[in-house]
């Protein structure tokens, strides 16, 4: 029997789950209920474990998770849609029913360490990956590891303060996500059925509306890339999210950039981008390439 490993990524709507081997070829791939209680959600995890090692070799749980992830102690600070899961260690309950060794990473961390191992940023030891959705996201991996930081904040890119408007601060998830352009335009339409895809859409047909808030939102998210570039200085930075999948989505942001270095009219780095490898399937290989990292398989 092949030696596979269970991975998890929880969600804040359900838990994807799949079985790889070491190369992150997933199988079996699913999904398990969430619950507002710990146990249920241990109970269910712990049930899908025995359930497939009928058939499998299971020699560990990798999991991704969001929120503050010590993957050292195995237990989740911060906040998320599931307040449940923070407090309690996910290793050593795990570990205790069923015996097998588990690591948990942030979702945002295991997102890069998937394009680490076997995306854009295979072979490559510094990379700042950037993740555009409702919010933003990040991580950064320096010499081929995540980057944690004292405080378990290194990569939480979406606080970096951006601009000020009538007092207020606004940072990099409030003016570059895609709810940013989103937003704008429900309040100028006054009407909450507008989506990412409506807005471009409607941009597309020459709504004036649309186009200028579409066009801020590249503005200010090569802005940000500007910052992090000089900040990190990275080999490549890699942009995820269901915007990157745009064909013209780079293009947009580069022609930014190239706006930016010549307004400022110094002689900068130009940040080098791309868009992610993994897809839907990004923290489970991520989970999987932190859990080989830390048991050295």
């Amino acid at each position: 029997i092949l030696d596979m490993y269970a991975c998890l990524d929880i969600g804040g709507t359900s838990i994807k789950v799949g079985i790889s081997d070491k190369n992150g070829n997933l199988t079996n791939k699913g999904n398990l209920k969430v619950s507002d209680e710990f146990s249920v959600i241990i109970d269910g995890i712990v049930n899908w474990i025995e359930e497939i090692r009928k058939s499998y070799n299971i020699e560990g749980i990798a999991i991704s998770a969001p929120g503050a992830v010590n993957s050292k102690t195995g237990v989740i600070g911060g906040a998320s849609a599931l307040p449940c899961i923070h407090g309690p260690n996910w290793k050593e309950i795990l570990c205790e029913k069923t015996g097998l060794p588990i690591s948990i990473e942030n979702d945002a961390n295991c997102a890069a360490l998937a394009e680490a191992f076997s995306g854009k940023g295979k072979d490559l030891n510094d990379i700042l990956f950037v993740v555009c959705g409702t919010g933003i996201g990040g991580a950064i991996i320096k010499d081929g590891k995540i980057h944690h930081g004292k405080h378990l904040h290194g990569g939480e890119v979406g606080y970096m303060l951006m601009e000020e408007s009538n007092g207020e601060y606004l940072n990099f998830s409030e003016v570059a996500s895609t709810m940013s352009f989103v937003r704008k335009v429900r309040k100028h339409y006054n009407d909450d059925s507008w989506n990412g895809e409506s807005v471009f859409e409607a941009a597309e047909k020459g709504d004036e509306v649309c186009r200028g808030a579409i066009d801020t939102f590249y503005k200010n998210l090569a802005k940000g890339i500007f910052n992090l570039q000089h900040i990190y200085d990275p080999e490549i930075v890699l942009l995820g999210g269901a915007i990157s999948n745009r064909e013209d989505f780079i293009d947009r942001i580069n022609e930014k950039l190239l706006m930016i270095r010549e307004k400022i009219n110094i002689d900068t780095l130009m940040p080098k981008i791309d868009t992610c490898t993994h897809k839907k399937d990004a923290n489970l290989v991520g989970a999987l390439a932190n859990f080989l990292m830390e048991h050295g398989e």
